[in-house]
């Protein structure tokens, strides 16, 4: 195996000149370098290559170029992150109060395991995941000011109080092994079909992890693919031969559909605003590419803007016509 030699700063720049780039300042790209690393930066390359094979950029490529679409994508994912924030902090919300309500607001009442599905196959991970909570309530007994205060004062931490120190992940572990009247509960909320509902939170939860470590968002493709929906539909999304969306299924846009499902309309709309904003800034800095090879990356339709206008009548509407 050949190890990854070391860089510097004046060997990366002529790697970069030496595959095409135009370096325009080299004194800033190696601040720039130097600042955010050369093997994240690098990353966002693609876009600006003759192709995979070819690894030599287009004719006219600059530093620049690919710095603009470096700070996009960290722009995004800021945007993306922050209504993700929202939704997980909406699903914690929503999922203590309807467990509290039916079973009780004390753990020794909420975590019991004939709370959960009956289903054999899933005896083990109700176990591990109550075990998981428990152990959360041991470790911010004392850490967590809220989970503290409960504890010093009442003896006891109630689901709403608990849901706070629960990661993502295990919230969508949690919807996973309820019974199924009360994920049809839940799924009521936001009018999202339970098999649907189930197969959003895991990909929400890895797009929130993405964008906490500033992994590269927006070209990221996830494993798991959404339903087409009746916003596909109102969108007019190409289908291929085998009539499944060509876009809006395991990408960002699949993400963006998810996340209209489950912000409200004003959140969503501004959400798209700043997106739109954040698209055109783009636009503008580049110059060796067009911006549609960009949204191509993300999934994006050219119309995408108009899933923000969409409100639960146009669906209905639709359904009757």
């Amino acid at each position: 195996m050949i190890d990854k030699q070391f860089k510097n700063l004046e060997e990366q720049i002529e790697i970069l000149k030496y595959k095409g780039m135009t370096i325009n300042d080299e004194k800033y790209a190696k601040k720039i370098l130097f600042r955010e690393n050369y093997f994240f930066l690098s990353g966002y390359r693609y876009p600006f290559m003759r192709s995979n094979i070819d690894k030599h950029f287009l004719e006219g490529v600059t530093f620049e170029e690919m710095y603009s679409l470096f700070l996009f994508d960290r722009a995004i994912r800021n945007v993306f992150f922050k209504n993700l924030l929202v939704i997980e902090n909406n699903l914690k919300s929503i999922f203590s109060y309807q467990l509290s309500k039916k079973y009780g607001y004390k753990e020794k009442y909420y975590l019991k395991a004939r709370n959960f599905t009956s289903d054999k196959n899933k005896q083990k991970q109700v176990n591990d995941l109550i075990k998981k909570m428990k152990r959360q309530i041991r470790i911010n007994g004392s850490q967590h000011t809220a989970t503290a205060h409960y504890m010093s004062n009442y003896g006891y931490v109630p689901l709403w109080i608990l849901v706070k120190v629960l990661s993502f992940g295990i919230v969508g572990e949690l919807f996973s092994i309820m019974k199924y009247d009360d994920q049809l509960n839940i799924c009521k909320t936001y009018d999202i079909p339970v098999d649907e509902f189930s197969t959003y939170l895991p990909i929400l939860s890895n797009y929130r992890n993405l964008c906490a470590h500033e992994d590269i968002l927006y070209e990221n493709k996830t494993q798991k693919k959404i339903k087409g929906t009746k916003y596909h539909e109102l969108l007019h999304l190409t289908k291929n031969e085998e009539g499944e969306y060509v876009n809006g299924t395991n990408d960002l846009f699949a993400l963006l559909i998810i996340m209209k499902r489950m912000l409200s309309y004003e959140e969503f709309k501004d959400m798209c605003l700043e997106l739109q904003k954040r698209i055109e800034n783009l636009e503008y800095n580049l110059h060796s590419i067009k911006i549609e090879t960009i949204l191509e990356r993300m999934g994006f339709p050219n119309n995408y803007l108009q899933l923000s206008n969409i409100e639960r009548g146009d669906i209905d509407e639709n359904r009757k016509n």
